[in-house]
C-alpha cells in the first residue's frame, strides 16, 4: 500500500533540515550551528548527510552522480557531453572504456550519441569532469531517451527500487534512470510506449497520494498481473 512508503518532506528556504546530527549536503547551510535548507525542495538522507533536491530549475551536477549524457561536439582527444545542466562537461579519450588514438574520438562516439557518464569532480568553479572509466559507462545504442525533472528521480527509482523495477517487470523494457532526469528505455516499441506513459505520470504527479497504486493499475490494465 502506498503508506508504507517513505514521506518526502517539502522544505522552505531557511527551514530547519536537520534534527539528528546529520551532516550539511548539498542544498543546505549552516547558521547558528542549524543545518538550514537554501532553497524550495525535497528533503532526503544519504550516508550521514542531509540534502535538499530542489523543485524545479536545472539539474547541478554533483560527485558521483550517474547520468545520461549526450554527445554535442568533439575534438582529437575529447567528446563535449550535455549533462541537461547549466554547461556541457568534456569526456577526455583517457576516461573512455577504450583505446582511442588522437583524431580518432569519432570512430566510438559521434554528435547525437547517448552514453551513461558518471561525475568525476565538480570544481569551484562548477567545472564538471565525467567518465566513462567505471561500472555501466558505456555508449548507449538503440532504446528511446525520455526527460523528467531532475527532482522526480527519486520518485521513479522509489524505495530500494521499488518503482523502476516494478515498471521494468511489466514492460520487460531495459531502463537506466540518470539523476540528471535522463531516463533511458530500450525494449520492443510496444512496451516502450508503456513504459513512457508510466514515467510520465510519475513525473506528472510524483507528489500525489497512492502513486503507486496508480502506475501498477496502468501496468496492470496493459499487461495483466505478469509484473506482479
Amino acid at each position: 500500500m502506498e503508506s508504507s512508503e517513505p514521506r518526502r518532506q517539502v522544505v522552505i528556504p531557511g527551514e530547519i533540515v536537520d534534527t539528528h546530527g546529520l551532516k550539511p549536503g548539498h542544498g543546505t547551510y549552516v547558521d547558528g550551528g542549524k543545518v538550514l535548507a537554501a532553497f524550495l525542495g525535497i528533503r532526503t538522507e544519504h550516508e550521514g548527510f542531509v540534502d535538499i533536491i530542489p523543485l524545479g530549475g536545472r539539474y547541478f551536477p554533483q560527485p558521483d552522480d550517474e547520468v545520461v549524457g549526450q554527445v554535442v561536439d568533439l575534438g582529437p582527444s575529447h567528446w563535449l557531453i550535455d549533462l541537461n545542466a547549466p554547461y556541457p562537461a568534456p569526456l577526455h579519450a583517457t576516461e573512455s572504456p577504450w583505446r582511442v588514438e588522437f583524431g580518432e574520438t569519432s570512430k566510438f562516439m559521434i554528435i547525437g550519441d547517448a552514453c551513461l557518464v558518471k561525475v568525476l569532480s565538480v570544481d569551484e568553479t562548477k567545472r564538471v569532469q565525467v567518465t566513462m572509466r567505471d561500472r555501466g559507462g558505456r555508449r548507449l545504442s538503440g532504446g528511446h531517451i525520455v526527460e523528467i525533472g531532475h527532482s522526480k528521480v527519486p520518485r521513479l527509482i522509489g524505495k530500494g527500487g521499488s518503482m523502476i523495477t516494478m515498471i521494468k517487470d511489466f514492460t520487460r523494457c531495459q531502463a537506466f534512470v540518470g539523476q540528471n532526469g535522463r531516463v533511458w528505455i530500450d525494449g520492443e516499441m510496444n512496451d516502450m510506449v508503456h513504459a513512457i506513459q508510466a514515467i510520465r505520470m510519475i513525473d506528472e504527479h510524483a507528489q500525489a497520494i497512492g502513486l503507486t497504486e496508480s502506475v501498477k493499475g496502468y501496468l496492470e490494465g496493459a499487461y495483466g498481473k505478469r509484473g506482479a
